[in-house]
């Protein structure tokens, strides 16, 4: 299982593009939730990372990604993969 941890804020409306893809593939529940607007240690940890502070951002295995749509391209590409795997273990 990849190490998986989302920054966002919830009123910024291309994170709830990923937000939605989420809880569409039932993976809410496999990310981090790191909300940059209640813990400023988060908005200072993405920055120091990546030199922007724009979200969402999700991080997979310590590695950022940006971009909304891509994102939710890979959580659905990811959940697909999670379900077949699972699948072959039942």
């Amino acid at each position: 299982m990849k190490k998986l941890e989302l920054y966002f804020f919830p009123q910024c409306p291309y994170c709830q593009i990923v937000l939605s893809a989420l809880k569409v593939t039932g993976l809410e529940s496999k990310v981090e939730m790191k909300d940059i607007h209640d813990e400023p240690k988060h908005k200072a940890q993405l920055v120091s990372d990546t030199g922007r502070g724009t979200v969402p951002c999700l991080y997979i295995d310590g590695k950022p990604m940006h971009e909304s749509k891509d994102i939710a391209k890979w959580i659905h590409t990811y959940a697909k993969k999670i379900q077949d795997t699972d699948q072959l273990k039942s």
